[in-house]
Formats: C-alpha cells, structure tokens, sequence
C-alpha cells in the first residue's frame, strides 16, 4: 500500500433504500461522507391478467445523479464511481438500448413452478455442479423461464443486471460484472464464463434463448471508462472513470470484512444475513447442495461460500405492519424491551418461505410458530425477541455447516453490515455460536466499493488484504464474547432442525 490521496464516489443501493457515499483515502484511512440517501419503494404494477411487483428503476436513477452530483461539486475532484446493488434482478433493453419495462422485483412470484420445469432438463445436482449456486426460487435462470413467451423477453437485445444497467447509463459501457453474474445461476463458476449447457437447458425446458443477450464479463476491479460527456459534465465529474466493483452488494461487503479469512466466518447483515467463508475455489459437492450453500465469486479471485438466510427484513417488515396497523413503534426501545423477553422462548425457522413475501410480518411469525409447536409472541418485543433468537440460531446453524462443509476451523466470526449496530443481536450470535463476535464496519458495503475502486486505481497495492488493512486503521469494532451454556441452543436447534 502507498499514502496516494484520492477521493471515489460509491452508489450503494440495497433492496429499501439507496445511497451515494463520498470516500477519501489518506494516509492509510478511508473516511467517508454520506452525500445522499433516497427510498427504494417497489411498485405493484397489473400487467397480462396478474399484479407484478416491480423496482422503480428511474427514481433510483435520479437519486444516484442527484447523490454524483453532489459529490461532483461539493467534493471533488473525484477520481472514479463504483456502483452495487443486490443480486439476481436485471434489466432488458432493446435494439436501440431502451430499457424495456422496469425490471422485476425478486420477491415476486412469477417464478413459481419454473424450478421443476428446468430441472427435468438439466437436474438439480447438475446445476449445482456446473454454477455452484444455492437454489432459491428467484434465481436469475429462473426468472428467465417465466419471462419465456413474454413480448418484452422477445424484443430485448441486451440483459444487463442492476448495477451495470446503471453503469451502462452512466458510461455507455455494457458488462457483466462478475460477482453478480456468479448468481444468477447461468455462469460456470469454476471456468468463469458463461455455461452454454444451462442456456441450452433453460432453452429447452422454458423457450427462453438469452444466450445472445448476455454482456461480457469483467472482474471486479476493472477500470470501464469515463463517464459520458454529457453526464460528466453536468455532475462535475469531468475526469471521472466507472470501476467494476464487486457490484453484488455482499461481494463489496465482504470485501471489507476486517478478518483473516483462514479462521474466521463472516455475516453480512441486512435485509438479508449472508453466512459463510471466504475461500480460494468452490466447494461442488453433494453435500454442499443438500445444505444449500451457494458458491458466489468475490473481489481479488475469492469464491464466497456462504448460505442465504433470513435477515433482518424481518424486523423491517414487522416495524412496517405496525406502523400500517396505526401502533408505530421506537427500535431502539423495542430491542431493549426484548433483552428482557426470556431467552428463546419462542424461535422459529427464518428461511420458512412464507417469510418471503412483503405483508404481515408478525401475523406470519405467528403462523410459523404455530406450526413449530411453540407458543407465539404475544407483544411486539416478545416478537422481536424471537425474530433475534431465530435469526442467531440460523447464524450458529449455517456457521458450523460451512466450517465443516469447506473443511475450515473457525475461531471468530465478523458481524458487518445494519446488524452489526444490534448490540441484542451480536451478543446473541456470540452465545449461539460460542465464538467471539467482532462487530463492524455497519457501512462495509460502501467501504468496500470504494476500497475496491482505490485499489482498481493504484491507490492501493495488494489486493483484499491491502483493502482489509485500510477498513481496520478505519473502524472502530466492537468484540463480544460467549456467555452461558451452549445446551439451551442445542435444544431449541434440535427442535427446528431434527
């Protein structure tokens, strides 16, 4: 690493809101600025005899200008932008490059039965060994199975998924950054490339041919370009370049996991918990399919193995229900009343798919806990409290799976992301594992996409552990230690998961 200054641009969008965060490198620290926040709010959209949930794709356009644009004149000059988004979702443009329809939300559930269809084509143990990807109904193969037939899929030319459909406005260049291509579930994870074989297989289950579609693929890392004239211009980003970050949000957070990777798991905690560990190749095997851990691609040639699990869009939804119920509540004071509720009094699978769909959170908490014999909460905290227990069960459940599925032995586990600031949370992920805890960076998201540019620049010689050496001279982390016996998790595990 060298003392190069440097200021970058992240626009760091996740699945409730967005954001452009300012960073500059000195001296070995990265300090950072919030330059704009905006909503993220899906739309319901009635289209061909069914209601579509979709993103509003140009309000967080618009936000992400706004955001460069201040950025541009307030703190520049600025040396590169990086964007990230979350995973799977896309974009289809025309022969002309217009966006053709404002893409589809994950959480809708246009995809239902095109699993099964695809899998009588290429079976299940296949796909997993040639994409390593953990099987989720929204995966993008799938969600291209049920577009098959559909006018909109017929006259597209491109798909660009989220992050470089921005960056192709932004720059006019179309890609595929790698880390988020490795899941869609239609990229060979051990070559890299794109796999001819589920193409030919989504092909022949659904009709769906997007093999002509599909971008070129470039690393995290790589440097795109300068930004159209005309946007550089207006934004005040004249001698501004476009870097490929890890542009899969969790990609860009792991990146800047302050950890040693040889010992240590991660959780990347946000609307959803990313669980799993940083390894140099993918783990194939059937036993890993069977316990549903995904092989995604990360920064500097890393493959994060990890499993998918719940997070805390839990909560979100749940503070949501109330505020519609006309009962809002206080956070912080909800999670101190539910450090009183008794321990594991009621826990509940998170990844039960019911917990999916945008509605009644805490009337579908309820229902699970119904069906897994425990008595529901009665009160908001009690809710709370099992949404925190469960969730920490979940963490303790796919920790130890990776650990044994990668053959890696763990002695810590690095909490990042929103629920790295639940101090109830992190202490019960401590007890439930019975590991220590080092929680932070909460914005690690962003800190890796600027990291990531400032080493796709030079400012940063060295690859992940350069980048990882900043986030620690950066943060300020907090450690918690086990406390208490292991037999009550035990119990409540073995209740879930026999």
């Amino acid at each position: 690493m060298n003392d190069a200054t440097g200021t970058y641009a992240a626009v760091d969008l996740g699945a409730s809101s967005g954001r452009v965060v300012v960073g500059r490198l000195a001296a070995g620290r990265l300090s950072t600025t919030d330059v704009a926040r905006f909503a993220n709010e899906p739309v319901r959209v009635p289209a061909g005899g069914r209601s579509t949930l979709h993103w509003d794709v140009l309000a967080l356009w618009r936000g992400a200008l706004d955001g460069l644009r201040v950025a541009g004149r307030e703190h520049g000059p600025v040396r590169s932008v990086g964007i990230d988004t979350w995973a799977v979702d896309h974009g289809l443009l025309d022969a002309d490059g217009v966006l053709l329809g404002n893409p589809v939300h994950y959480r809708d559930e246009r995809t239902i039965g095109v699993p099964s269809r695809l899998f009588a084509h290429l079976p299940e143990s296949e796909l997993y060994a040639t994409t390593g990807v953990q099987l989720q109904p929204f995966n993008t193969v799938f969600q291209l199975g049920a577009a098959a037939g559909t006018a909109q899929l017929a006259a597209a030319r491109r798909l660009l998924m989220l992050p470089d459909l921005l960056g192709s406005w932004l720059s006019g260049v179309e890609v595929t950054e790698m880390t988020n291509a490795s899941t869609t579930a239609l990229l060979d994870v051990t070559s890299r490339t794109w796999s001819a074989r589920v193409l030919a297989a989504l092909a022949a289950a659904t009709g769906a041919e997007v093999a002509g579609l599909l971008a070129p693929l470039v690393e995290p890392g790589t440097v795109l370009g300068p930004l159209r004239p005309g946007f550089a211009a207006e934004l005040g980003l004249a001698a501004t370049e476009l870097v490929a970050v890890g542009s899969h949000d969790t990609a860009s957070a792991v990146a800047a996991v302050p950890m040693e990777p040889s010992r240590a798991a991660y959780i990347s905690s946000g609307t959803w918990s990313l669980v799993g560990v940083e390894l140099d190749a993918p783990v194939l095997t059937e036993a890993s399919r069977a316990a549903n851990f995904t092989n995604e691609l990360g920064v500097d040639g890393t493959v994060r193995y990890l499993r998918n699990v719940a997070g805390l869009w839990l909560l979100s939804e749940s503070m949501r229900t109330w505020v519609d119920e006309g009962r809002p509540q206080d956070l912080a004071e909800l999670v101190a009343a539910a450090a009183d509720v008794p321990s594991l009094a009621c826990v509940i699978d998170v990844d039960d798919p019911a917990l999916i769909p945008p509605g009644d959170m805490p009337a579908r908490i309820a229902a699970a806990a119904r069906r897994a014999g425990r008595r529901p909460p009665a009160d908001p905290a009690s809710t709370v409290r099992c949404i925190l227990d469960s969730l920490a069960l979940a963490y303790r459940r796919a920790v130890r799976q990776a650990a044994v599925l990668s053959d890696r032995e763990i002695s810590v586990v690095h909490v990042v992301g929103g629920g790295s600031r639940n101090g109830l949370l992190c202490r019960l992920t401590a007890d439930a594992t019975g590991l220590p805890v080092v929680a932070g960076p909460a914005e690690c998201t962003a800190i890796g996409n600027l990291l990531v540019q400032a080493w796709a620049g030079g400012a940063l010689v060295g690859g992940l552990p350069a980048i990882r050496e900043v986030v620690v001279a950066s943060s300020e982390l907090t450690r918690w230690e086990p406390t208490g016996s292991e037999a009550a998790w035990d119990a409540a595990e073995r209740t879930l998961w026999p």
